[in-house]
């Protein structure tokens, strides 16, 4: 099987965020759960919706680009009220960006 790019992308930034979501949960566990559940949704939709075809394919791509806004805005959040700092911020979100284009390309 070839490698689906934007998973392997989705996991690679999952692993990105696992230090910034363990201080997210010291400081914030509603939102560091949230965020979790956003980032899985990700790669988890990535991998549904590559055994789809057809419109329902690229309905799971949606919900995939649409959970990695939720991921960027949660972390901006969180760099907002103090709980991550700008630079451990900085990363994944380039990660995200990445991955958005990757998703748009693919939902057609």
């Amino acid at each position: 099987m070839t490698n689906f790019h934007a998973l392997e992308l989705s996991i690679q930034t999952a692993r990105s965020l696992r230090g910034c979501l363990t201080r997210l949960q010291a400081r914030d566990p509603d939102l560091a759960r949230q965020t979790r559940r956003a980032l899985t949704s990700v790669a988890l939709n990535l991998a549904e919706g590559r055994r789809r075809a057809g419109k329902d394919r690229c309905h799971h791509w949606r919900i995939a680009l649409g959970s990695v806004e939720e991921v960027r805005t949660a972390l901006r959040v969180a760099e907002a009220l103090g709980y991550l700092d700008e630079p451990a911020v900085l990363g994944p979100c380039g990660l995200l960006d990445r991955l958005a284009a990757m998703i748009w390309r693919l939902r057609g």
